[in-house]
């Protein structure tokens, strides 16, 4: 997701989110439960839904502000919220019409009718700012409201995949009252009609409240939510969860960080640690252009070099899993090519004959690219021990350079790395989104790769197909591809966890592959 990679935007070492603190079950939420206090590595980059496009911005959308339509607890097939109904018009799929529900109000106590819902996505079109979500909707032609409750969609071309779109972070419907229509919000405040309503929002913290005009499908078990900021600082974060200062860490705690606190017998008894579904991912991404990485011979030795269950066993300490494909397990159409095509072991023999085939003799000169600042804490150790990988078999003299996010983006637009690191956390449970963004027009990955097939036919033929599971051999074929070609390597997919304190339940609910985090799941005895 976001942020290219978007908010590619990824792990922090590993996808640290909340669980129960016994692992089932849900607190008494009569009262209306506690306040709950959560600590979380990952900043909020924005307050406005237009601008955007990172898991901590969207952790806040989805808790402030409503869509049309939301993924429900553990499923991938958007429903309702806002809407009363939804659903496409015709044979094809390029008129999607909703009903709103009745009496919607923003938490300032305006009304929510169709004008906002419009006005929303023209505004979040219109802006088109730089790190916001209007990238998703490249098929959206116009927005019409025959009534305050009617909205219709018209798309340029057929797309299956809008209700998942909508029903995103990027699907935010703000009060048309509140935001210009012309540039962001920049007050750090926020008008919207989800469960919470924004108290305040500061560099360090941000407060949450109950929204007394919500409707919607959330059942809310707390009276309120603390968000700290912990600006990538792992050891604070580690501490402020020993000492009690925090309920919950969300992403930020490295694999041993976690295995630390397991280990520790005066916190065994009152903190937990629980698994929960991912759907977040890490490919080594090559540069199509570049001299050394260019060479398709150089990516299939690395391809078959790679050792992913080394990886996940000594740098995330099983906290990841192994990943063979684009699309990862759970998500539909998932396949193994890079399993089937280069084996799950190393083979310096089949590595080698890729490097003569290209006409390579001696060893490659290679560096890998990495910055922990947005795919992780672990994500240095990750490619230092990729690049020892490489070297151990002869065929490669690779070393790692890290820099800092902001000058990693820049140096990648330029043109001047030739192997580098991307990870991304899905907008919407579907294959789509871990395909298009990768490989359609104008790709995120900026690593200049382009094939006729997968953009001429296997993504508009996927986009139109309204029973999602009847793509499969499409998007085997796109993988196969992908295989084939070697623009990208998958390296592993995240489990989420959560490290919680006791008396602190309903976690469980906010961690599966719609990677939208419920903050009015968790209540706290």
């Amino acid at each position: 997701m976001r942020n290219p990679f978007p908010v590619l935007s990824i792990t922090t070492g590993l996808a640290v989110g909340l669980l129960t603190g016994c692992g089932s079950g849900t607190g008494d939420s009569s009262d209306g439960g506690s306040a709950v206090v959560m600590g979380m590595s990952d900043d909020v980059l924005a307050t406005d839904p237009a601008s955007g496009y990172d898991p901590g911005s969207w952790l806040l959308f989805n808790n402030v502000f409503q869509s049309l339509l939301s993924f429900p607890n553990g499923g991938t097939e958007p429903e309702p919220d806002a809407a009363e109904e939804c659903a496409f018009s015709g044979t094809e799929t390029k008129v999607y019409e909703c009903e709103l529900r009745d009496g919607l109000k923003f938490s300032n106590g305006d009304s929510l009718t169709s004008e906002d819902v419009k006005y929303s996505f023209d505004r979040m079109l219109k802006i088109n700012d730089a790190d916001g979500p209007a990238v998703m909707f490249p098929m959206l032609d116009k927005v019409e409201t025959p009534d305050e409750k009617t909205v219709v969609f018209k798309l340029k071309v057929a797309d299956a995949t809008f209700p998942s779109k909508i029903a995103s972070g990027a699907g935010a419907i703000v009060n048309h009252r509140s935001y210009d229509a012309d540039g962001l919000r920049k007050d750090g405040e926020a008008v919207g009609s989800g469960p919470y309503k924004l108290d305040s929002f500061s560099e360090d913290e941000a407060v949450f409240s109950v929204n007394e005009n919500y409707k919607g499908n959330a059942d809310v078990n707390n009276t309120g939510v603390t968000l700290k900021f912990f600006h990538g600082d792992q050891a604070a974060l580690k501490k402020a969860l020993r000492d009690d200062d925090i309920d919950v860490a969300y992403r930020g705690l490295s694999a041993g960080d976690i295995a630390d606190i397991e280990a520790d017998s005066s916190t065994q008894s009152t903190i937990d640690l629980v698994d929960g579904t991912g759907a977040e991912v890490q490919h080594l991404v090559f540069n199509m252009d570049d001299p050394v990485a260019g060479k398709l011979g150089v990516r299939e030795a690395i391809a078959y070099l790679l050792d992913r269950e080394a990886l996940v066993d000594e740098v995330y300490q099983g906290t990841a899993q192994p990943l063979y494909s684009i699309i990862p397990a759970g998500i539909t159409g998932h396949n193994t090519a890079f399993f089937d095509t280069y084996g799950a072991r190393p083979s310096k023999e089949k590595a080698e004959a890729a490097l003569r085939a290209e006409g390579i003799t001696g060893k490659v000169e290679l560096t890998l690219w990495s910055t922990p600042s947005r795919y992780g804490p672990s994500t240095d150790q990750e490619f230092k021990a990729i690049a020892k990988q490489l070297n151990d078999s002869g065929l490669f003299d690779a070393t790692v350079k890290s820099v800092p996010f902001a000058q990693y983006e820049k140096d990648i637009a330029a043109g001047k790395y030739g192997v580098y690191v991307k990870g991304w956390v899905p907008d919407y449970p579907d294959p789509d989104n871990f395909t298009s963004p990768f490989f359609g027009e104008g790709n995120v990955l900026g690593n200049n790769y382009t094939n006729k097939t997968i953009t001429g036919t296997l993504l508009p033929k996927t986009a139109a197909e309204t029973e999602r599971a009847a793509t499969e051999q499409e998007y085997a074929q796109l993988q196969n591809i992908v295989a084939e070609d070697v623009p990208v390597i998958p390296i592993w997919q995240a489990k989420q966890y959560a490290v919680v304190r006791d008396a602190v339940y309903g976690l469980e609910y906010c961690l599966d592959a719609s990677t939208v985090f419920r903050f009015w799941e968790i209540s706290k005895d």
